[in-house]
């Protein structure tokens, strides 16, 4: 499949794949979610991607979806658009495959990050965004409420008051302070956010695949496990772990004094 809306690149163990309508500050449509659920599945089935970067061209990272997209517009006499069925269609399964994903993904937010766009940065495992980015929970300003699941990872982050006063005030949160708030990992000058990316991204590419992949499940459980449920899930995380040829290799390289060679299995 040819990508108009996207780019995607896979090298040296690294899937980047870029949101590509700088002119719509990268906004979604209808055409770039197949773009994005195409590339994810080839990311999923590669064997050679070990960590996905995802980012946005331009000036901005996302402004969310594109209000201008055909899907959205109200209909000859009134009819309105059905947004349960874009959910459903779109953002849900966007979510879920990077939920899903076999390789741990990073957020690249290099601006801009509104409404759905800061939902899927937030959907991410990690994410770094520059100091001049911002995120904005624009939902309340056409009368919807937070989702590409900003109801979930909002509260979850930063506690319901945060989460409550963002989504109904509808105020930027810039990076610096997102990060202070825990609800991203990273908050880093401009100039060097493209090296810190760059890092991140050949460290997560050379690390053990399955135990970050286990970590984030396990990780995604807790909120809704019992601490006896928890605790039996990381028991059996950790005897499927512990038999792992990364494992065996983790302890040699300790023992050896050495660097590990983690093959991701």
């Amino acid at each position: 499949m040819s990508y108009e809306n996207i780019q995607l690149d896979i090298r040296d163990g690294i899937a980047r794949l870029t949101l590509h309508r700088p002119d719509k500050l990268n906004s979604f449509t209808e055409a770039m979610h197949a773009e994005l659920r195409d590339a994810l599945d080839r990311v999923h089935t590669d064997g050679t991607a070990r960590v996905l970067v995802l980012t946005g061209a331009g000036r901005g990272f996302c402004a969310g979806q594109d209000l201008a997209d055909r899907g959205l517009q109200i209909a000859a006499g009134g009819r309105p658009p059905n947004l349960g069925d874009t959910v459903e269609n779109n953002y849900k399964p966007l979510v879920l495959r990077l939920a899903n994903l076999r390789v741990p993904t990073l957020a690249a937010v290099n601006g801009i990050a509104a409404g759905a766009g800061a939902s899927l940065a937030l959907a991410c495992d990690l994410v770094i965004a520059t100091r001049s980015a911002y995120f904005l929970q624009a939902f309340s300003k056409v009368g919807l409420i937070p989702d590409t699941g900003g109801t979930w990872f909002l509260p979850q982050r930063i506690g319901m008051a945060r989460a409550m006063g963002l989504a109904l005030l509808a105020e930027k949160l810039p990076a610096a302070q997102a990060a202070e708030w825990g609800l991203i990992w990273q908050c880093v000058a401009d100039e060097e956010f493209a090296a810190t990316i760059e890092q991140t991204a050949a460290y997560l590419a050379a690390a053990p695949t399955k135990a970050l992949l286990r970590t984030r499940q396990a990780m995604h459980a807790a909120p809704t496990h019992t601490l006896e449920q928890q605790l039996s899930m990381e028991g059996s995380f950790m005897r499927e772990l512990g038999a792992s040829p990364d494992y065996a290799e983790g302890v040699a390289a300790f023992l050896e004094k050495r660097a590990p060679r983690f093959t991701g299995e």
